[in-house]
Protein backbone atom coordinates (compact mmCIF):
# COMPACT_ATOMS: atom_id res chain seq x y z
CA UNK A 1 0.00 0.00 0.00
CA UNK A 2 1.27 3.70 -1.38
CA UNK A 3 1.15 6.78 1.41
CA UNK A 4 -1.06 8.10 -1.19
CA UNK A 5 -3.52 5.68 -0.62
CA UNK A 6 -3.36 5.59 3.31
CA UNK A 7 -3.42 9.73 3.01
CA UNK A 8 -6.83 9.17 1.19
CA UNK A 9 -8.54 6.90 3.40
CA UNK A 10 -7.65 9.06 6.35
CA UNK A 11 -9.57 11.62 4.39
CA UNK A 12 -12.72 9.99 5.12
CA UNK A 13 -11.77 10.76 9.34
CA UNK A 14 -10.36 13.65 9.15
CA UNK A 15 -13.54 16.02 8.07
CA UNK A 16 -12.71 18.76 10.46
CA UNK A 17 -11.73 22.01 8.76
CA UNK A 18 -8.74 22.04 11.00
CA UNK A 19 -7.35 19.38 9.48
CA UNK A 20 -7.46 21.84 5.96
CA UNK A 21 -8.20 18.59 3.56
CA UNK A 22 -4.74 16.64 4.96
CA UNK A 23 -3.78 18.58 1.90
CA UNK A 24 -0.93 20.53 3.89
CA UNK A 25 2.11 19.81 6.72
CA UNK A 26 0.49 20.82 9.73
CA UNK A 27 -3.18 20.81 10.85
CA UNK A 28 -4.17 24.23 12.49
CA UNK A 29 -6.43 24.95 15.84
CA UNK A 30 -7.86 28.56 16.56
CA UNK A 31 -4.09 29.91 16.95
CA UNK A 32 -1.93 26.89 17.00
CA UNK A 33 -0.07 24.90 14.18
CA UNK A 34 0.07 21.80 15.44
CA UNK A 35 2.59 18.70 12.70
CA UNK A 36 3.90 15.50 13.90
CA UNK A 37 6.75 13.42 12.63
CA UNK A 38 7.43 10.00 12.56
CA UNK A 39 11.37 8.48 12.06
CA UNK A 40 12.53 5.14 11.66
CA UNK A 41 15.66 3.73 11.76
CA UNK A 42 16.92 2.80 8.44
CA UNK A 43 14.27 4.46 6.85
CA UNK A 44 14.79 8.06 8.05
CA UNK A 45 18.47 7.42 9.94
CA UNK A 46 21.23 5.00 9.38
CA UNK A 47 21.50 2.57 12.66
CA UNK A 48 25.22 3.95 12.72
CA UNK A 49 24.30 7.30 13.12
CA UNK A 50 24.87 9.20 16.64
CA UNK A 51 21.75 9.02 18.68
CA UNK A 52 22.16 12.68 19.76
CA UNK A 53 21.95 13.68 15.55
CA UNK A 54 18.64 11.56 15.06
CA UNK A 55 16.79 13.50 18.67
CA UNK A 56 18.21 16.53 17.06
CA UNK A 57 16.80 15.79 13.48
CA UNK A 58 13.67 14.03 14.92
CA UNK A 59 12.85 18.05 16.55
CA UNK A 60 14.12 19.73 13.73
CA UNK A 61 12.10 17.91 11.17
CA UNK A 62 9.36 18.99 13.07
CA UNK A 63 10.24 22.98 13.45
CA UNK A 64 10.26 22.80 10.02
CA UNK A 65 6.74 22.38 9.28
CA UNK A 66 6.53 25.32 12.11
CA UNK A 67 8.95 27.14 9.99
CA UNK A 68 6.66 27.05 6.58
CA UNK A 69 3.85 28.24 8.33
CA UNK A 70 5.16 30.99 9.82
CA UNK A 71 4.69 30.05 13.58
CA UNK A 72 6.67 30.50 16.16
CA UNK A 73 7.27 26.85 18.60
CA UNK A 74 5.56 26.46 21.57
CA UNK A 75 5.85 23.04 22.76
CA UNK A 76 6.19 19.26 22.04
CA UNK A 77 5.27 15.79 22.75
CA UNK A 78 7.77 13.24 22.11
CA UNK A 79 7.06 9.38 21.28
CA UNK A 80 10.01 7.78 22.87
CA UNK A 81 10.47 3.84 22.64
CA UNK A 82 13.21 2.19 24.14
CA UNK A 83 15.07 -1.39 23.35
CA UNK A 84 18.28 -2.64 25.04
CA UNK A 85 19.87 -1.27 27.88
CA UNK A 86 19.13 2.00 27.47
CA UNK A 87 22.11 4.06 26.84
CA UNK A 88 21.28 4.56 22.77
CA UNK A 89 17.99 6.39 24.22
CA UNK A 90 19.74 8.81 26.71
CA UNK A 91 21.89 9.41 24.03
CA UNK A 92 19.24 10.34 22.07
CA UNK A 93 17.68 12.50 24.77
CA UNK A 94 20.62 14.79 24.64
CA UNK A 95 19.97 15.81 21.08
CA UNK A 96 16.18 16.20 22.00
CA UNK A 97 17.15 18.68 25.08
CA UNK A 98 19.90 20.39 22.58
CA UNK A 99 17.28 21.48 19.86
CA UNK A 100 14.56 22.03 22.50
CA UNK A 101 17.26 24.81 24.30
CA UNK A 102 18.48 25.99 20.38
CA UNK A 103 14.84 26.89 19.31
CA UNK A 104 12.89 27.64 22.34
CA UNK A 105 10.78 24.42 22.34
CA UNK A 106 9.09 23.32 25.90
CA UNK A 107 8.85 19.59 26.29
CA UNK A 108 5.71 19.26 27.66
CA UNK A 109 5.10 15.28 27.67
CA UNK A 110 4.83 12.50 25.20
CA UNK A 111 4.68 8.69 25.82
CA UNK A 112 7.47 5.69 26.28
CA UNK A 113 7.35 2.28 25.48
CA UNK A 114 9.59 -0.63 25.29
CA UNK A 115 10.40 -2.48 22.67
CA UNK A 116 12.14 -6.26 21.97
CA UNK A 117 15.94 -6.12 21.82
CA UNK A 118 17.04 -5.82 18.48
CA UNK A 119 13.40 -4.23 16.73
CA UNK A 120 13.99 -1.18 14.54
CA UNK A 121 13.52 2.13 16.36
CA UNK A 122 10.30 4.39 15.92
CA UNK A 123 10.30 8.01 16.90
CA UNK A 124 7.70 10.37 17.11
CA UNK A 125 7.39 14.08 17.73
CA UNK A 126 4.21 16.43 17.77
CA UNK A 127 5.67 20.10 17.68
CA UNK A 128 3.13 23.04 18.62
CA UNK A 129 3.68 26.75 17.57
CA UNK A 130 2.26 29.69 17.68
CA UNK A 131 0.57 31.08 14.63
CA UNK A 132 0.64 34.54 13.12
CA UNK A 133 -2.36 35.84 11.77
CA UNK A 134 -1.78 34.58 8.16
CA UNK A 135 -0.82 30.80 8.34
CA UNK A 136 0.37 30.28 4.13
CA UNK A 137 -1.86 27.19 2.67
CA UNK A 138 0.49 24.86 -0.04
CA UNK A 139 -3.24 25.33 -1.69
CA UNK A 140 -2.54 29.27 -2.42
CA UNK A 141 -0.36 29.35 -5.34
CA UNK A 142 -2.09 31.59 -8.15
CA UNK A 143 -1.32 31.85 -12.24
CA UNK A 144 1.78 34.36 -12.46
CA UNK A 145 3.12 33.96 -8.90
CA UNK A 146 7.10 32.89 -8.74
CA UNK A 147 8.51 30.54 -6.89
CA UNK A 148 11.58 31.24 -4.40
CA UNK A 149 13.55 28.60 -2.07
CA UNK A 150 15.14 29.52 0.96
CA UNK A 151 17.85 27.38 1.68
CA UNK A 152 19.88 24.80 -0.61
CA UNK A 153 19.15 21.68 -1.85
CA UNK A 154 21.14 18.55 -2.40
CA UNK A 155 23.56 18.51 1.03
CA UNK A 156 21.90 16.11 2.77
CA UNK A 157 21.82 13.29 -0.02
CA UNK A 158 25.02 14.15 -0.93
CA UNK A 159 26.18 13.42 2.65
CA UNK A 160 23.61 10.33 3.00
CA UNK A 161 25.67 8.74 0.07
CA UNK A 162 29.05 9.38 1.55
CA UNK A 163 28.07 8.09 4.76
CA UNK A 164 26.24 4.89 2.83
CA UNK A 165 29.58 4.37 0.99
CA UNK A 166 32.25 5.05 4.58
CA UNK A 167 30.21 5.20 8.16
CA UNK A 168 33.09 7.15 9.49
CA UNK A 169 32.68 9.63 6.54
CA UNK A 170 32.31 13.20 7.88
CA UNK A 171 32.46 16.77 7.06
CA UNK A 172 29.85 19.43 5.81
CA UNK A 173 28.03 17.52 4.00
CA UNK A 174 27.32 14.82 7.05
CA UNK A 175 26.34 17.06 9.09
CA UNK A 176 23.52 18.88 7.72
CA UNK A 177 22.22 15.48 6.31
CA UNK A 178 22.55 14.74 10.75
CA UNK A 179 21.72 17.87 12.42
CA UNK A 180 19.06 19.88 9.99
CA UNK A 181 18.36 23.53 10.33
CA UNK A 182 15.01 24.97 10.22
CA UNK A 183 14.00 27.90 9.17
CA UNK A 184 12.45 29.55 11.88
CA UNK A 185 13.09 33.21 11.52
CA UNK A 186 12.79 32.94 7.98
CA UNK A 187 9.76 31.73 7.78
CA UNK A 188 7.95 33.94 10.22
CA UNK A 189 9.32 36.98 8.66
CA UNK A 190 8.23 35.30 5.26
CA UNK A 191 4.88 34.05 5.94
CA UNK A 192 2.66 37.59 6.01
CA UNK A 193 3.87 38.06 2.30
CA UNK A 194 3.46 34.39 1.03
CA UNK A 195 0.51 32.93 -1.41
CA UNK A 196 1.76 29.10 -0.53
CA UNK A 197 4.36 28.15 1.91
CA UNK A 198 5.72 24.56 2.70
CA UNK A 199 8.75 22.85 3.54
CA UNK A 200 11.03 20.37 1.36
CA UNK A 201 11.69 17.48 3.16
CA UNK A 202 11.18 14.59 0.18
CA UNK A 203 12.45 16.25 -2.75
CA UNK A 204 11.97 19.39 -4.12
CA UNK A 205 10.51 17.81 -7.38
CA UNK A 206 7.56 16.58 -5.33
CA UNK A 207 6.80 18.65 -2.89
CA UNK A 208 6.77 21.30 -5.49
CA UNK A 209 4.23 18.87 -7.66
CA UNK A 210 2.23 18.42 -4.25
CA UNK A 211 1.95 22.07 -3.89
CA UNK A 212 0.62 22.09 -7.83
CA UNK A 213 -1.61 19.77 -7.01
CA UNK A 214 -3.13 21.24 -3.65
CA UNK A 215 -3.30 24.49 -5.17
CA UNK A 216 -4.66 22.86 -8.76
CA UNK A 217 -1.80 24.88 -11.01
CA UNK A 218 1.56 23.71 -12.57
CA UNK A 219 5.02 24.91 -11.36
CA UNK A 220 7.89 25.80 -13.87
CA UNK A 221 10.89 24.77 -12.30
CA UNK A 222 14.16 26.18 -13.89
CA UNK A 223 17.02 24.20 -12.87
CA UNK A 224 20.11 26.39 -13.60
CA UNK A 225 18.23 28.10 -10.54
CA UNK A 226 18.86 26.03 -7.66
CA UNK A 227 21.12 27.11 -4.82
CA UNK A 228 23.69 24.99 -4.56
CA UNK A 229 26.04 24.72 -1.69
CA UNK A 230 29.86 24.89 -2.34
CA UNK A 231 30.26 22.09 -0.33
CA UNK A 232 27.74 20.07 -2.66
CA UNK A 233 29.53 21.46 -5.95
CA UNK A 234 32.52 20.48 -4.75
CA UNK A 235 31.38 16.68 -4.05
CA UNK A 236 28.92 16.49 -7.10
CA UNK A 237 29.66 19.38 -9.06
CA UNK A 238 26.42 21.46 -11.05
CA UNK A 239 25.72 19.63 -14.02
CA UNK A 240 22.40 18.86 -14.77
CA UNK A 241 22.46 15.07 -13.29
CA UNK A 242 23.84 16.94 -10.56
CA UNK A 243 20.75 19.18 -10.10
CA UNK A 244 18.20 16.75 -10.50
CA UNK A 245 20.05 14.50 -8.05
CA UNK A 246 19.98 17.81 -5.47
CA UNK A 247 16.24 18.29 -6.61
CA UNK A 248 15.24 15.24 -5.84
CA UNK A 249 17.47 14.12 -2.49
CA UNK A 250 15.40 15.00 0.28
CA UNK A 251 15.62 15.67 3.68
CA UNK A 252 16.66 19.13 2.62
CA UNK A 253 14.47 21.39 5.30
CA UNK A 254 14.45 24.01 2.78
CA UNK A 255 11.17 26.46 2.73
CA UNK A 256 9.73 26.63 -0.72
CA UNK A 257 7.60 30.06 -1.02
CA UNK A 258 5.25 31.40 -3.14
CA UNK A 259 4.83 35.01 -3.83
CA UNK A 260 3.56 37.77 -6.05
CA UNK A 261 5.34 38.25 -9.26
CA UNK A 262 5.67 42.29 -8.35
CA UNK A 263 7.28 41.45 -4.83
CA UNK A 264 11.13 40.46 -3.87
CA UNK A 265 10.80 38.69 -0.55
CA UNK A 266 14.98 39.16 -0.85
CA UNK A 267 14.25 42.74 0.09
CA UNK A 268 12.46 41.65 3.42
CA UNK A 269 14.96 41.96 6.45
CA UNK A 270 16.20 37.92 6.63
CA UNK A 271 18.58 36.70 9.03
CA UNK A 272 21.79 37.16 8.00
CA UNK A 273 23.39 34.18 5.76
CA UNK A 274 19.92 33.60 4.57
CA UNK A 275 19.90 31.78 1.09
CA UNK A 276 16.60 32.94 -1.13
CA UNK A 277 16.57 32.86 -4.48
CA UNK A 278 13.58 32.79 -6.94
CA UNK A 279 13.48 29.27 -8.97
CA UNK A 280 10.55 29.03 -11.06
CA UNK A 281 6.89 30.28 -11.33
CA UNK A 282 3.06 29.41 -11.44
CA UNK A 283 2.22 28.85 -15.15
CA UNK A 284 -1.01 28.00 -16.65
CA UNK A 285 -3.02 24.66 -17.23
CA UNK A 286 -1.10 21.09 -18.82
CA UNK A 287 1.30 18.84 -16.90
CA UNK A 288 1.33 19.93 -13.01
CA UNK A 289 5.35 20.24 -12.72
CA UNK A 290 7.72 21.50 -15.46
CA UNK A 291 11.29 21.31 -16.13
CA UNK A 292 14.12 23.82 -17.76
CA UNK A 293 17.54 23.96 -17.88
CA UNK A 294 19.53 26.32 -19.85
CA UNK A 295 15.99 27.53 -21.36
CA UNK A 296 15.42 24.27 -22.57
CA UNK A 297 12.61 22.25 -21.60
CA UNK A 298 13.67 18.37 -19.92
CA UNK A 299 11.85 15.39 -19.27
CA UNK A 300 10.64 14.74 -15.49
CA UNK A 301 13.10 12.34 -14.24
CA UNK A 302 11.52 8.58 -12.96
CA UNK A 303 11.13 9.27 -9.75
CA UNK A 304 10.75 12.45 -8.18
CA UNK A 305 11.57 12.05 -4.56
CA UNK A 306 10.51 9.28 -1.86
CA UNK A 307 6.78 8.32 -0.89
CA UNK A 308 6.23 5.56 1.62
CA UNK A 309 5.04 2.09 0.56
CA UNK A 310 4.63 -0.79 2.50
CA UNK A 311 8.08 -2.85 1.92
CA UNK A 312 9.80 -6.00 3.02
CA UNK A 313 13.47 -5.17 2.32
CA UNK A 314 14.75 -1.73 4.77
CA UNK A 315 15.53 1.27 2.54
CA UNK A 316 16.73 4.33 4.10
CA UNK A 317 15.32 7.53 2.36
CA UNK A 318 13.39 10.89 3.52
CA UNK A 319 9.73 11.31 3.96
CA UNK A 320 7.23 11.59 7.02
CA UNK A 321 4.26 10.47 7.51
CA UNK A 322 0.91 12.04 8.86
CA UNK A 323 -0.33 15.72 7.03
CA UNK A 324 1.32 14.23 3.31
CA UNK A 325 -1.12 13.80 0.68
Amino acid sequence: MRELEVIERLRRIAKAPEARGLLDDVATLDTLVLTHDTIAEDVHFLSHDPPASVGWKLVAVNLSDIASKGASPLGALLSLTITGPGDWELDFLDGVEAACESYGLSLIGGDTIGLPVGAPRVLGLTAIGRSGEHVPHRSGALLGDELWLVGTVGDAAAGLALLEENQNADGPLVDIYRRPVPQLEAGRILAPHAHAMMDVSDGLLLDARRMADASRCAIRIELDRLPLSSAFVAERGQSLDSRLFAATGGDDYALLGVFPAKFNPATLSLPSGTRINRIGSIVGAGPRLVLTFGGESIELPEKLGFEHESFDTRRLSSSKLGHRP
